[in-house]
């Protein structure tokens, strides 16, 4: 977490990622391949920006 980082909600998440489903993330999340999520006490996610850029970034694959 840095300094500018901030907590970004599910749905602004998904339209980071290009429009992904809801669905798809949740099994992502099930099979332990999505971004480290925060839970929230009323059970909604939030996930660090930090966190999904670190997370991208372990996607690249190498060409």
């Amino acid at each position: 977490m840095t300094k500018q980082d901030e907590l970004l909600t599910l749905p602004q998440v998904l339209a980071e990622l290009g429009g992904v489903s809801r669905r798809t993330f949740y099994r992502w999340r099930q099979l332990g391949r999505a971004p480290v999520c925060v839970q929230l006490p009323n059970l909604e996610l939030r996930i660090w920006r930090s966190d999904l850029m670190a997370w991208l970034d372990s996607r690249r694959e190498a060409a």
